[in-house]
């Protein structure tokens, strides 16, 4: 991979894509990250933008010209791309940075009138795609959308996914296929629609009651939906069908049609239907192509916003699971402040390994929900760091570790960062810690009246670090799937709204994550985060009240907590939590174990609570 991914191999590999596009008459050629469902995260087979610039974050789109290319990208990933496009010629772009266009802004300057700009109109949404089109029309841009130029350069591409489909059990998922669509049709019709085309795959999944394992961490299948009264319709590969799946799909009055035969299916619809599709992430190719024959009804998958609320069913099991993560986690930051005092090496790897043993052992595990990341040091600077047997960091009893991590269970999806000290830090590093904990226990305290979004609400964790002229270049939280990806909408928490960006009032039964940070060059990186879900509180003549409910069991690092730097409210929210993770976790520890959870957790002393308040 290091000789594949080489600056004079990633250069001839841009040099063939010139080719190929001088010769289609292609100006500019637009590579996002992005598969024909406009996921998040994607198999190999779709890491075209990484095929050619060796970026590897999950999110940035490339832009190759002539004498030229940009790899656009957020804040997560600045250093990560920094050190990933150094000697390829690719440019980076901070998107959101002060005086940095972005691709629509960049090419409305660079193109000339009459230009082409050609990408692959099965990974562009329709939404971005739209955007292009109203911002180039002045310049007269022809749009050529129709060719994956990568497949005719990447010679040894990966195969496309085909991973093996489970039926996920009632008593697993809390509500029926048939309760599901029944709800989702409801809201179909009030949009004025009288079909729906779903294309997202985790959506797809959530309806189905079904779980797939074609893209890495993501329990998800390739797969369309298109239901109207009369027609149930699963587009999917056959071939990862066995017999059991198929007969749920059939007693569910469901029709499987192949996969690759979606297009065909689309264009000999009775014309002058009116179709709720969601162009954010359906592709501009399916959605031109419907153009030609129905009436396009664009609004949010009503899938979304029924999934983001938990049932009973699923709430009740993320706690169980929640727990017994948490316990996992703990044992391993026992296991690694013990074993960093011995002599024997431990690596940002190993670490991560050692973890997932861990995991492994509970019996409800499935995967990984995203690869760790184990950052020592400088490395944790970078947000998605991820680490590689030939550049890996040794552990020392000094600084301090990130760890961000997650699991598939049958019973729930985990995420969760912890920042473990290893050994003596600064003072500077103390302060840092203190208030990001101080940060996301004031957010896990919040109380607040329905309505509120995770903007109203992103401040009460920012306030400590913003109070030190620091801030962190990314969200405080996103919602977490049930057996699903790791990140789902639409809740969120985050103050910057950038263009495209929605967001949505905060209901009971939505989980989310809370996970305030600060990120120093070269120096450190520091994350502490829990999930919680959103619960009602009181109600009256103001209106319903709102509360979190912690899902994640953890302590947080006394050793690099000053207490000075703390109000009381503060020490309480800190103390009050550390007591409640040793009572919650130390039953299913070791004597050693819970000996050391004790002290970790000042348990003994949560006695100053009194006097504090």
């Amino acid at each position: 991979m290091e000789e594949q991914g080489s600056n004079e191999v990633i250069q001839g590999r841009l040099t063939a894509l010139r080719e190929k596009m001088a010769a289609s008459g292609i100006d500019y050629y637009m590579m996002p990250t992005a598969d024909f469902h406009n996921s998040e995260y994607v198999n190999d087979y779709f890491k075209v933008r990484e095929y050619f610039c060796r970026f590897s974050g999950s999110n940035g789109t490339l832009l190759v010209w002539q004498d030229g290319a940009g790899l656009w990208t957020d804040g997560r990933y600045f250093i990560q791309a920094e050190l990933e496009l150094a000697g390829t010629g690719v440019k980076l772009f901070r998107m959101q940075d002060e005086g940095v266009p972005t691709i629509k802004e960049f090419l409305q300057k660079e193109m000339k009138e009459g230009q082409t700009l050609g990408f692959d109109g099965r990974v562009i949404s329709a939404k971005a795609g739209e955007t292009f089109e109203k911002a180039l029309a002045d310049k007269k841009i022809r749009f050529m959308f129709d060719r994956d130029l990568a497949d005719e350069i990447w010679t040894d591409r990966p195969k496309f996914p085909a991973g093996k489909v489970r039926v996920l059990e009632e008593s697993v998922a809390g509500k029926s296929f048939e309760e599901k669509l029944k709800s989702v049709m409801e809201r179909v019709e009030k949009e004025g629609a009288d079909s729906f085309f779903l294309t997202k795959l985790d959506d797809l999944m959530w309806l189905f009651n079904i779980r797939g394992c074609d893209v890495e961490c993501n329990p998800v299948a390739m797969s369309y939906g298109y239901f109207s009264k009369e027609n149930k319709v699963l587009f999917i590969q056959k071939s990862v069908l066995d017999k059991d799946v198929m007969e749920y799909l059939a007693a569910k009055g469901v029709e499987t049609q192949e996969y690759d035969h979606v297009a065909n299916y689309l264009q000999n619809l009775p014309a002058g239907g009116k179709i709720l599709i969601d162009s954010r992430h359906c592709s501009y190719y399916i959605c031109k192509l419907l153009e030609a024959g129905q009436t396009l009804v664009a609004k949010d998958n009503p899938t979304e916003a029924l999934k983001a609320i938990k049932n009973p069913v699923e709430l009740a099991n993320m706690e169980k699971i929640y727990l017994k993560d948490s316990v996992a986690v703990t044992k391993f930051i026992y296991w690694l402040k013990k074993t960093i005092k011995t002599s024997e090496k431990i690596t940002e790897i190993s670490a991560a390994d050692y973890l997932e043993q861990l995991r492994r052992s509970i019996p409800e595990f499935l995967d990984l929900s995203f690869p760790t990341i184990s950052g020592y040091g400088a490395n944790a600077a970078m947000m998605h760091y991820e680490a590689a047997p030939e550049h890996q960091a040794v552990l020392a009893p000094e600084g301090m570790l990130l760890v961000d991590s997650g699991g598939q269970y049958m019973g729930g999806t985990t995420d969760i960062t912890r920042t473990i000290v290893l050994g003596p830090i600064s003072d500077e590093m103390k302060l840092h810690y203190t208030m990001v904990a101080a940060g996301m226990l004031r957010l896990s305290a919040a109380h607040w009246i329905h309505g509120c979004t995770g903007r109203n609400l992103d401040i009460l964790a920012r306030q400590p670090i913003w109070n030190m002229g620091l801030d962190y270049k990314c969200g405080t939280g996103h919602g977490v799937g049930y057996i699903l990806n790791v990140h789902e909408g639409p809740q969120g928490l985050r103050w910057r709204m950038a263009e495209g960006m929605t967001e949505a009032v905060i209901e009971a039964g939505m989980d989310i994550t809370n996970e305030p940070g600060i990120y120093i060059e070269g120096s450190h990186g520091i994350r502490i985060e829990n999930v919680m879900v959103a619960e009602n509180d009181v109600k009256n003549e103001y209106g319903q009240f709102m509360k979190f409910k912690t899902l994640t069991w953890v302590p947080i690092d006394m050793e690099a907590i000053d207490e000075n730097y703390l109000t009381d409210t503060d020490r309480v929210l800190l103390y009050t939590y550390q007591k409640k993770v040793f009572d919650k976790i130390s039953p299913y520890l070791t004597e050693e174990e819970a000996e050391w959870l004790r002290k970790e957790t000042k348990a003994d002393q949560t006695a100053l609570l009194k006097t504090i308040i």
